[in-house]
């Protein structure tokens, strides 16, 4: 009877970290892809950033247009 809780206390034992292996290898294969996409963001990016400003820039000023004007600009007609 003793022989036989050893083995079943050593194979949960063996089973608890198998477990903890498994998770720990998923949970850092996780941490490794963040890590990729993190490169692909638009600010890691010179090129992309530099667009990204010039965009909000022009839309900054479309915005600012369209508040200082009465002419409905969507329909192309005035008030």
């Amino acid at each position: 009877m003793s022989g036989l809780r050893t083995i079943l206390t050593s194979t949960a034992m063996v089973a608890v970290l198998g477990l903890g292996f498994g998770l720990w290898q998923v949970l850092g294969t996780e941490d490794r892809w963040r890590n990729l996409s993190k490169q692909n963001l638009p600010k890691s990016n010179l090129v992309r950033k530099e667009e990204t400003r010039e965009r909000n820039a022009l839309m900054m000023k479309a915005l600012k247009d369209a508040a200082e004007t009465n002419n409905n600009i969507v329909r192309g007609t005035a008030k």
